[in-house]
């Protein structure tokens, strides 16, 4: 995993008006928390970490006064409406040091003919791996699935050094049928007269 490099600033004011005046200067405002350390308080340049965000778990090297510090996005909040970055929670790391996380799943192929449809069970797949060697996601063959399939934890194939941190019997996709997705027309048409009849 490639290692981004950036220099952020101490911040010594908080609250709403703080964060504000921070965000115009197009910073981010961001604490570093773990190890049983006091959370530190900092401001993140906003392009060079929004650039970084893209890989998922990124390692980031923050240089701070001279020192640097490894670590790792754990929660962002952005502007619902805008998208810009609002905070970031960074987690502190150590090289050897493993760490749990999730990582996206990408599925490959084509389904089993019949417009089935396919269901992301798990968002993204907890794993634990070394803090250095994160992988970005994994991926996982679909092809020729259908209806009623289903794709587990365990047949998940991880990294060499990526463990799950998960019931590996836990469904992470499955195939669904695409009738199953809405009431047959007839059915539909008895709960309408039977929400009628209710009225």
């Amino acid at each position: 995993m490639a290692e981004v490099k950036i220099a952020a600033v101490p911040r010594t004011e908080f609250g709403k008006g703080a964060a504000r005046r921070v965000r115009r200067a197009h910073q981010v405002p961001a604490v570093i928390y773990g190890h049983g350390a006091e959370p530190k308080h900092v401001s993140v340049p906003g392009h060079e970490l929004l650039l970084a965000l893209r890989t998922p778990n990124v390692l980031i090297s923050l240089e701070i006064d001279g020192t640097s510090e490894l670590v790792i996005p754990k929660a962002v909040q952005r502007d619902p409406l805008k998208g810009f970055l609002e905070h970031v929670d960074l987690l502190a790391v150590k090289r050897g040091e493993k760490v749990t996380v999730e990582i996206p799943v990408t599925p490959e192929g084509e389904l089993a003919p019949g417009g089935n449809l396919l269901e992301h069970v798990l968002s993204a797949l907890p794993v634990e791996a070394e803090a250095t060697h994160i992988p970005e996601g994994v991926t996982v063959s679909v092809e020729g699935l259908e209806a009623g399939a289903s794709i587990l934890a365990k047949d998940i194939t991880l990294p060499n050094g990526t463990v799950l941190a998960v019931d590996e019997e836990a469904v992470v996709i499955q195939v669904v049928s695409a009738q199953a997705e809405a009431p047959a027309e007839g059915e539909a048409e008895e709960a309408a007269a039977a929400e009628a009849s209710e009225a």
